[in-house]
């Protein structure tokens, strides 16, 4: 019997493993014309992800906090504290990380992982982050359409970090945060892309959904809930036979590209702009805010 089930696991393995390879060796476009937009004109590519194959975030989600409830108290206070942030260099990383277009949304993990990003560089990378954008964002629309849970910045009768975007954000539900969610999403499969870089990732991506109650745009409650959202689009995603082989293409090419920075000089302008995020992130960590409590 042992013997038995251990040739069958042997032949399981040998298949995963031609898959894999049959994968990498039939790698998806790169091009953005293949791939196609969403919508012609919008510069946003279609996911890997068909509407029925998204996590549900209205049954995934608990409501959000009530009004006058404890848990929306607390979401006030710390939107008080966070908005402090908005001067200096975390103010300007929190306003850089509300632009979701490419090329410019490309270079946001670049820091985080030591390395560019863009189509030129890393185009298969480049197009994981473009299409996964799409699957982790608009999973949260269930829930965002059910509850349209009101922004702060309209609660308080304030503006974002992006004044000129706040008339269409407040008609816009709050939670949960679709920016929290795709750049979560990122975050998790950047580091499974370079495991050696996942702290400085995972970081950058908190950061990224932090931006957004820093820049007044949702309540930390919605942040959290982005974050569940964007972990259950990528579970979903590793059933993607596309997303996977694009997943094996993206590593093999920054396994190069990192293999080519190491005969190269660094460039002293991008390392003195990733010295500036580090000190504006590690800053905020040190701010005082206050932390969620983990029963």
């Amino acid at each position: 019997m042992r013997k038995g089930l251990r040739t069958l696991f042997s032949s399981q393995l040998v298949l995963m493993s031609l898959f894999v390879v049959g994968c990498a060796s039939q790698a998806p476009s790169t091009n953005p014309a293949e791939v196609g937009e969403t919508r012609p004109g919008s510069g946003y590519l279609k996911g890997y992800l068909v509407a029925d194959q998204m996590p549900n975030s209205l049954t995934l989600l608990p409501a959000p906090p009530a009004e006058n409830s404890p848990e929306q108290a607390a979401d006030k206070q710390v939107f008080e504290t966070q908005k402090a942030l908005r001067k200096g260099a975390r103010g300007q990383m929190a306003f850089d990380d509300n632009n979701l277009k490419f090329p410019v949304a490309a270079g946001i993990f670049s820091c985080a992982m030591g390395l560019p990003i863009s189509q030129e560089a890393t185009p298969h990378t480049n197009m994981l982050l473009r299409r996964t954008l799409l699957d982790a964002g608009l999973s949260t629309y269930k829930a965002k359409n059910h509850y349209q849970r009101k922004r702060p910045f309209a609660t308080f009768n304030e503006t974002t970090c992006a004044p000129k975007e706040d008339a269409a954000l407040a008609k816009d539900g709050a939670y949960p945060s679709g920016h929290a969610a795709l750049g979560w999403a990122w975050a998790l499969v950047l580091s499974e892309i370079a495991p050696d870089k996942a702290d400085s990732i995972l970081q950058r991506g908190y950061a990224f959904g932090q931006s957004r109650v820093i820049c007044g745009a949702h309540w930390q409650s919605d942040v959290n809930a982005g974050r569940l959202v964007g972990s259950a689009a990528v579970a979903k995603l590793h059933s993607n036979s596309t997303f996977l082989a694009q997943m094996a293409a993206a590593k093999v090419e920054i396994a190069e590209v990192r293999e080519k920075a190491l005969k190269q000089k660094p460039d002293a302008a991008q390392l003195a702009r990733c010295e500036v995020e580090s000190t504006a992130i590690a800053n905020e960590n040190s701010s005082g805010k206050p932390r969620e409590k983990i029963n």
